[in-house]
């Protein structure tokens, strides 16, 4: 703010900045709650039969369940509710011509729009640490409290894995058990840059053991290839080996990546590339999502400010149509783009952030229109 401003008007224009970031932050956190309330209600309603039948507790159902529900819950539609929001409040202020006497006093419209700025930017770091940080790990406990109580259907058997576990080494297995950590029809082989093999490992079963962190195989076989082609055989009915995998390799549920936090989901993208799994795509969509998505408030925000600031005859209902009708238009718009990167030549990055751009340029454009 200028200094060659009187204190008079500095005073005035910070407490313009207190009062709409007030009804901002006030507006949406209301709105969140109302909409909470309803929502849980009527999962309660869906879901009750579940909780009765596996004899969940009242404690368990609010202190896991919905807990672990609610962060997610806001992460995904805030964009949406502060869209709502920022109409609702701003709509009333023209309705009452509190916009009009705010820039006839003299304030700019930029200026004008500052406190919208800054209540989405605090609004937008509090999601992107929910979504990178906290709700990963609320997803965790919520996937596991709807597998005890809600679905009961936890997959603790996988079937024809295969992967590679590091560059030049494959590893496949018939099947695994989970609970167990027990695979059947093991077979680990290491390839040179040219193709050819080097050492070959398989077993009719292993069962890792936690108390030497090795491996257990029944019916061992290896089979090794030196530099001049020729091969040693050896075999072993039960033995003791390292190799070189973990039971998280082997556990589809332990890539979950909604149960990652970010440094996690990064490790995790790293891994699979290496691997060659072709779940890749949709891991990067998930991190570029977490990473860009909270950039939606402000835009969200911007638009919301240039649609509701103008004084309408049909009021607050007029412009809340429009604005329903243009966040809806944003979410199709991001769900239309990931289809394309998950099953098209889309990058994840592209997907992510082209809604940001076409909707950003649509609010500069709004907002470079609207009434001074």
């Amino acid at each position: 703010m200028p200094h060659s401003l009187p204190e008079n008007v500095r005073h005035h224009l910070k407490r313009l900045d207190r009062y709409i970031l007030g009804k901002y932050l006030k507006t949406f956190l209301l709105a969140l709650a109302l909409i909470i309330i309803i929502v849980i209600t009527f999962d309660v309603s869906e879901k009750l039969d579940d909780f009765l039948e596996h004899h969940a507790t009242l404690w368990q159902v609010v202190s896991i369940y919905y807990v672990n529900f609610i962060p997610g819950f806001v992460n995904l539609y805030s964009p949406l509710f502060i869209f709502i929001s920022v109409i609702f409040f701003t709509s009333k202020m023209a309705g009452n011509s509190e916009t009009i006497a705010i820039l006839s006093s003299g304030v700019r419209y930029g200026r004008m729009l500052r406190p919208y700025v800054y209540g989405s930017l605090i609004v937008a770091v509090v999601v992107f640490a929910l979504g990178n940080f906290v709700i990963p790990r609320s997803n965790e406990r919520l996937i596991a409290f709807e597998e005890e109580y809600v679905k009961s259907k936890k997959t603790n058997y996988y079937s024809n894995l295969h992967f590679q576990s590091e560059p030049g080494v494959q590893v496949y297995a018939e099947s695994y058990d989970v609970k167990q950590q027990q695979a059947f029809k093991f077979c680990r082989e290491e390839i040179d840059a040219e193709g050819r093999l080097l050492r070959r490992e398989e077993a009719n079963s292993i069962t890792f053991d936690t108390a030497t962190n090795l491996w257990r195989c029944s019916g061992y076989s290896l089979r090794t290839i030196d530099s001049n082609r020729r091969e040693t055989l050896t075999f072993e009915a039960k033995v003791y080996r390292d190799l070189h995998i973990s039971p998280d390799d082997l556990n589809l549920l332990s890539s979950r990546v909604e149960t990652m936090n970010t440094p996690d989901l990064i490790r995790y993208i790293h891994r699979e590339e290496m691997r060659g799994t072709g779940t890749v795509k949709e891991s990067k969509i998930e991190l570029w999502q977490r990473l860009i998505n909270p950039l939606a408030i402000i835009v969200m925000t911007l638009i919301g400010v240039a649609i509701a600031a103008r004084k309408s005859r049909g009021g607050i209902g007029v412009h809340l149509a429009i604005g329903i009708a243009i966040a809806f238009s944003f979410i199709v718009f991001m769900k239309i783009t990931t289809v394309f990167a998950t099953n098209g030549d889309l990058s994840p990055f592209m997907a992510v952030m082209l809604p940001q751009i076409v909707f950003g340029i649509a609010a500069a454009w709004l907002i470079y229109k609207a009434p001074k």
